[in-house]
C-alpha cells in the first residue's frame, strides 16, 4: 500500500496517510478541519529488462571496451611524455 501526502489549504499542515489505492482520498486536515489537497512525489523509473530499445542497460562488447581504453592510454601516456619534455626544456632555457 503507498504512502500518500496531503496539505491543508488553511493552515498549511503537511501529513502522510497510508492507504490503499482504493481508499477515498482523504478531505479533511486532521488538525483544523479544513479541506486538504493531497501533494505528488516524483518517482525513481529505471528501463530494464526486455522490452525497452535494445541500447538500454545493455553491457559494453569487450572488444569495445579493451579496445577503445587500451588506445585510449597509448594516447594520455604519449601526451604526457611530449608535455613533460616540453617542461624540461622550458626550465632549462629558463636557467
Amino acid at each position: 500500500m503507498p504512502t500518500y501526502g496531503y496539505q491543508c489549504t488553511s493552515c498549511k499542515h503537511e501529513f502522510q496517510v497510508f492507504q490503499a489505492m482504493k481508499d477515498a482520498p482523504i478531505s479533511e486536515c486532521p488538525e483544523c478541519a479544513s479541506p486538504v489537497k493531497r501533494l505528488l512525489y516524483p518517482v525513481g523509473v529505471v528501463f530494464k529488462g526486455s522490452g525497452w530499445y535494445v541500447t538500454d542497460s545493455r553491457k559494453p562488447e569487450p572488444s569495445e571496451s579493451a579496445g577503445s581504453s587500451s588506445s585510449q592510454s597509448k594516447t594520455d601516456s604519449s601526451k604526457t611524455a611530449s608535455d613533460s619534455s616540453t617542461a624540461v626544456t622550458a626550465s632549462t632555457e629558463a636557467k
